[in-house]
């Protein structure tokens, strides 16, 4: 499988990379409870360290908002997804456990502060491009509704777009049936190449410890 990051993106935001993790012979089931209470706490730690301060106060919050204004999108209307988590927590409205992969993925997108997705890589078809999404284009997501594409960062196989930092599509969900996956990390595009690579190889130690299996990663720009 190649993925691709379309010149698009570079010349909007020239610094744009996201690292990609392909997982193989994974077991993704009911998270144990070490990471629930793990998760949880850190929910709680999130929590008391935002009652004097606003979610857009944080760094990696403050740049997932410019990214999409800088791709024509109105982060008041359509959040990133690590923004829609941490406003989550400041209501005290904390994220319940779907799946250890899922749980696990959640967890790396706060402790990053950026979006992060994960797809069963059985129900991707072909090659993987990064692009904008189009006018028109739109995919039924994991928040239950039917979601427009258009300027958005988008991830899409040969059937379509099924990703992007906004909200995933269920079409690629993982789940307990999932023995494959692919993870794409919507980098900070104010990291240096270095500290990328490092919170990438960092990301997929922590699933591959969790749900064993093999895996590679890399960080692909434009």
């Amino acid at each position: 499988m190649e993925i691709v990051m379309s010149p698009d993106i570079a010349a909007i935001i020239p610094s744009f990379n996201v690292g990609v993790i392909q997982y193989h012979g994974i077991v993704v089931g009911e998270s144990p409870q070490m990471l629930k209470g793990r998760f949880q706490l850190f929910q709680e730690s999130i929590f008391f360290d935002l009652e004097n301060k606003n979610v857009t106060d944080l760094e990696g919050i403050q740049e997932w908002r410019q990214i999409f204004k800088k791709t024509g999108i109105d982060p008041n209307r359509y959040r990133p997804s690590a923004e829609a988590l941490y406003r989550r927590i400041k209501k005290q409205n904390y994220i319940n456990s779907v799946n250890s992969a899922i749980d696990l993925n959640n967890f790396c997108s706060l402790e990053y502060q950026v979006p992060i997705g994960i797809y069963d890589r059985n129900l991707l078809s072909g090659d993987i491009s990064i692009r904008l999404g189009g006018k028109g284009e739109e995919y039924f997501g994991l928040n239950g509704r039917s979601n427009s594409l258009a300027n958005l960062i988008i991830s899409a196989d040969q059937n379509g777009p099924f990703g992007s930092p906004f909200v995933d599509s269920t079409r690629t969900a993982v789940g307990p049936e999932t023995t494959s996956a692919v993870q794409i990390i919507y980098l900070r595009p104010s990291l240096d190449k270095e500290n990328q690579v490092k919170l990438t190889e960092a990301a997929m130690n922590m699933f591959l410890q969790l749900h064993g299996g093999t895996a590679k990663y890399e960080v692909i720009g434009c």
